[in-house]
């Protein structure tokens, strides 16, 4: 099967920029996140839409990708080399050290070094809390993939510090120059450092504890502090437990999407929260008081005699506080006058009663409209 268009994967044009290209992403993992769909596809998916990002949030990925579509990349979206012209575009950064190379003799001086440090991808999960914990607030605690860095090499990968020295085949810039031939003549053409791999430095004895990695994957616990207030969408940032920086770069940030799962009496609009109330025919009729249930506790209120279905009553301050700390909503309270479906024989008798005095004296419902109509 062909893969799909990583445009169309996100779900955007090809003119989008930086910021479209994320947002798109966070929607697109949040409406696919295994932990949030249960769809049979969903992780599926939710791989592909991680691919696309990798490739399209990348400048010299996203570029070489509009050039070359998918030929361009291996079944991972890792770049691919371009051998069937006779020659190889594997080592560039970007297309324009490909056409720098070919009218311009040579590379860009503000190129950026392989070994310079580099800060860490972000993360991102999605965290489903409950209504209450929502609007009240709680302090969750989940749990990651962290890569967390060597305590006895520090992050260097050597045994000891002694066994790092500098790369004499780069001399410490982790990027070697080699004299290519293609159609266009003799060029130069910039590459990893085949023998340090890009770090600019050679460590004789590996850490024994890490391996050489310089850090250790582990499962770590991070505590989370939800506001009260907080809405589906909304996101908490966590700093420094993202990905692991490379060469020395710091960490990246991680983002948890908070996801509210529905109340079955309570729903919310903004800071205001709504509730439906069955209320019967007599305390309708007749008025009555009623406890009513609220976020923060049972309220009494107050039913005026003859309210009807629909009716609405505001408690005020009986909402959410607001994120930002502008107030409280409100609780809105709305009448629903249920018709009785079993009646026992006293209850019959009452109503019976009761159409009898309408009917005689003209004052039901139905006699009033008809009256009105003129039937």
């Amino acid at each position: 099967m062909s893969k799909r268009d990583y445009y169309d994967v996100l779900g955007i044009s090809k003119n989008a920029d930086a910021s479209e290209i994320k947002k798109a992403y966070r929607k697109q993992a949040k409406k696919y996140h295994p932990d949030a769909n249960d769809s049979a596809d969903a992780e599926e998916k939710f791989k592909e839409i991680q691919e696309a990002y990798e490739v399209l949030s990348d400048t010299q990925k996203k570029a070489t990708y509009d050039q070359f579509g998918h030929a361009a990349f291996d079944q991972n979206g890792s770049q691919a080399g371009f051998g069937g012209s006779g020659f190889n575009f594997g080592g560039f950064d970007d297309l324009s050290d490909i056409f720098g190379s070919f009218f311009g003799g040579g590379f860009s001086s503000n190129k950026a070094r392989s070994n310079a440090p580099m800060q860490g991808d972000d993360k991102f999960l999605v965290l489903s809390i409950t209504f209450m914990e929502a609007a009240l607030g709680t302090e969750k605690e989940v749990e990651i993939m962290f890569e967390e860095e060597c305590d006895h090499c520090h992050g260097s990968g050597a045994e000891h510090p002694s066994d790092i020295s500098t790369c004499n085949t780069c001399h410490g810039s982790g990027v070697v120059n080699e004299q290519i031939r293609s159609p266009f003549g003799t060029m130069m053409q910039q590459k990893v450092c085949p023998t340090c791999h890009g770090t600019g430095k050679i460590v004789k004895e590996k850490c024994h504890k890490c391996h050489g990695n310089g850090f250790i994957s582990k499962k770590i616990k991070v505590d989370l502090k939800i506001p009260a207030g907080i809405n589906t969408g909304q996101q908490l940032r966590v700093s420094g437990k993202g990905e692991r920086g490379r060469n020395g770069g710091p960490y990246g940030d991680l983002y948890v999407e908070i996801n509210i799962k529905p109340h079955e009496y309570f729903s919310r609009e903004g800071n205001d929260v709504y509730i439906n109330i069955p209320l019967s025919f007599s305390d309708a009729a007749l008025g009555s008081k009623i406890e009513v249930p609220t976020i923060h506790g049972n309220v009494e209120l107050s039913i005026p005699e003859g309210s009807q279905t629909n009716t609405k009553f505001r408690l005020k301050s009986k909402g959410i506080k607001d994120i930002r700390g502008r107030g409280m909503g409100n609780q809105y309270v709305i009448i629903d006058i249920k018709t009785p479906t079993k009646l026992s024989k006293e209850e019959k008798e009452l109503f019976n009663k009761l159409r009898e005095f309408q009917d005689n004296n003209e004052s039901s419902i139905f006699t009033k409209f008809r009256n009105k109509m003129k039937f």
